[in-house]
Order: C-alpha cells, then structure tokens, then sequence
C-alpha cells in the first residue's frame, strides 16, 4: 500500500494538476482571512470552506490522472480494485494534509492572531471535516463513476451546494455555522470531533458506493 501511495503521489506531483486547486486554495485563503483579526474559529471556518472546494477538485484530478487501460494494468499490479482505491483515497487524504497545514499557517501570517492550542485543533479538526466530505464527493463524481466529465461537474457543483446549504443535516454547514457564530474555540472542539466522524462515515460510504458501482462496471 506504501508503494502504491507513492507512486499516486508522484504521479500527481510530475503532472502538476495539483497546482491548480492548491492556487485556489492559497488564493481564497489570502482573500478571505487577509488583515483578520476576529476569533480564529470564524477564520478557520474560512479555511474549512475553501478546503471543501480544493478537496473535490484534487480527488476528481487524482483519479482522472489514468485512463481505463492503464487503470487495469495498476489494478493488477496492486491485486485488487479495493486496494487501488483505498490507496487512491490515500494519496487524497496526504494531499489535504498539505493543504491544512497551509490552512493553518496563512491566516497566522495574513491576519493579526495570537493562536492557542485549542485554535490549532480546531482548525485541524474543521479542515479534515471538509476534506472527507469532498474527497467523498470527489470520488462519487470522478471517472470511476462518470465517462463524461460534463455531468460530473454539474453533480459535484450540485453536491456541493447542498453539503453546504443543508441545514442542520450536513455536517459541513452546521461545522461553518457553528464555526462563524463562536468565540471560543475550546468549547467548539467537542462537537467539531463528532462532526469530523460524521465525516469520515460519509466518506466511508462514498468509497463502498463508488467501489460497488466499479465493480457492477466490471
């Protein structure tokens, strides 16, 4: 599984579709937070949305990185469908991590902060929130699922839009809305934990459905 994360990721970085969300990313990052100097929680929820976006597109950019021949060829090379999508989800997860620790860092540097420990996991904890939800959502909408690229884009931009205007059934816009109306971020990380498990479940599921969905493809 090393091996093959590996190579994903190397096959990401020389092809540099990458650098298209993670300028996105660092761009809504220094438009959303630049000069701040409110509660961090609120500037991390800034953070938590732009990561949404960024983590849709670099799924659906990871995946769509092979065509269907040399997709078989890895698969056998890996032994399994299974093990290439779990490497797959992954290389998607190490490339998020990348992109919460920059999530982090820039309001620190764009904005006027004095970070506490709690404010750190807080934002950690929001911005891997977000990241399973699109990683989720990147697969649901990726060449797995989708020949043609064009309904992808209108499913993903769909999904989006309802992860984020779902009240109080997605985790995500109760995260930002419980994120933009707090103060402390202490009394926040209790409840931003169960919603990162929330989380990961949908993404557990996202993956059994694009898995059951390749697999009746094959």
């Amino acid at each position: 599984m090393i091996a093959l994360v590996r190579y994903m990721f190397t096959v990401m970085v020389l092809s540099q579709r990458y650098l298209a969300p993670l300028l996105l990313f660092v761009g809504l990052l220094l438009v959303l937070t630049s000069s701040d100097s409110g509660p961090l929680a609120a500037t991390y929820g800034s953070a938590a949305g732009s990561m949404l976006v960024c983590s849709v597109w670099l799924t659906m950019a990871l995946v769509g990185l092979e065509d269907r021949p040399h997709r078989s060829i890895l698969v056998v090379s890996a032994g399994s469908r299974l093990r290439v999508l779990l490497g797959t989800l992954a290389t998607a997860f190490l490339l998020c991590l990348v992109l919460t620790a920059a999530g982090l860092g820039l309001p620190l540097i764009s904005g006027n902060h004095s970070p506490s420990a709690a404010d750190l996991l807080l934002g950690t904890e929001a911005q891997l929130t977000c990241a399973f939800v699109g990683i989720a959502i990147g697969l649901v909408c990726s060449r797995l699922v989708f020949r043609r690229q064009g309904y992808a884009l209108v499913l993903a931009l769909a999904l989006l839009l309802a992860v984020l205007l779902a009240k109080g059934v997605s985790p995500v816009n109760v995260l930002l809305t419980d994120l933009q109306n707090a103060s402390d971020s202490a009394g926040l990380l209790g409840s931003t934990g169960v919603l990162l498990a929330v989380a990961a479940g949908v993404l557990a599921v996202g993956a059994a459905a694009v898995q059951a969905i390749t697999h009746r493809k094959d």
